[in-house]
């Protein structure tokens, strides 16, 4: 199997090329504004980029799409920039799939929900709040119409190993360990699913092996809110300093409206895969 990873330098993109990679696949990636070793670069914005790794004569089996604009409250004030490297980024990458008779992975998200009765299933009713979110939602659209096979995975509250370290996770590790003061003011009223990039990967692994298509929910086993998972963290660090401050998400004032009850039921995959463990936070910081 030759995978192309789309944001292969990204948190998400980057465990997938390490897991598919020790499973025996062929595995290339792509950055944009982050080189991190073995990747290749490609602007999806611009196609006809000469710098552009050429993609379809590599010609893949499978591409991998996990570039997106995430930031959520910045998207709320940039609209055309949301679109065009969420929605347009991913008309582009559709359109070198098609080329190469490739399957598609989109890589999705629980905002496409309005957070007021989950956890979700696949088959909840949708109503996006915010412009990410609108946008997500019409990439993943735009995925499964217009790709034969594709594979839509909604994930959520990412967290895990990565060059960077700039998922909440990595980022409340790092300045633990560098004895900073933390000071965290966060929402005690969102819930989700937090969940390790390396499961989101090896769900993947699974899932095109076996020729799955369609979307799919996938989640830890932990469902918590962001205070929650800080102490979660911070309990590993007991000599840490840190100040808590829990508060409502409209004291927080967020640009972009947020889903509350977000994070999935994963009934589906489980279904499937009755003998897959996911891990959750304290499998990773025990690491």
């Amino acid at each position: 199997m030759k995978v192309f990873i789309v944001g292969a330098s990204g948190l998400v993109g980057s465990n997938c090329m390490q897991h598919f990679a020790t499973q025996g696949w062929e595995v290339k990636g792509s950055y944009f504004s982050y080189a991190t070793e073995g990747t290749v670069f490609y602007n999806t914005l611009e196609p006809a980029d000469p710098k552009n790794y050429d993609i379809t004569t590599w010609n893949p089996d499978v591409i991998v799409h996990c570039g997106a604009l995430t930031h959520v409250d910045y998207c709320e004030t940039n609209e055309e920039e949301s679109y065009q490297k969420t929605v347009q980024s991913t008309i582009n990458i559709i359109g070198i799939a098609n080329a190469c008779k490739a399957r598609l992975v989109y890589i999705s998200t629980d905002y496409v929900f309005d957070g007021k009765d989950g956890p979700y299933t696949e088959s909840a009713p949708l109503n996006p709040l915010s412009v990410y979110a609108r946008h997500k939602l019409q990439g993943e659209q735009l995925v499964l119409k217009e790709v034969a096979k594709a594979l839509v995975l909604r994930v959520t509250n990412i967290y895990g190993n990565e060059a960077r370290g700039k998922n909440f996770v990595s980022r409340i590790v790092q300045q633990c360990k560098e004895g900073q003061k933390l000071t965290l003011k966060l929402p005690y009223d969102q819930f989700a699913s937090p969940t390790n990039a390396m499961d989101i990967a090896r769900a993947m692994y699974v899932l095109l092996r076996d020729n799955k298509n369609g979307i799919y929910h996938i989640g830890s086993t932990d469902y918590m809110n962001r205070v929650a998972l800080a102490l979660r963290v911070l309990q590993y660090y007991p000599d840490a300093q840190y100040e808590l401050i829990p508060l409502s998400t409209d004291e927080l004032n967020q640009a972009a409206a947020r889903p509350l009850l977000g994070g999935f039921v994963t009934a589906k995959f489980s279904k499937e895969y009755p003998d897959f463990l996911f891990s959750n936070i304290d499998d990773f910081m025990k690491q």
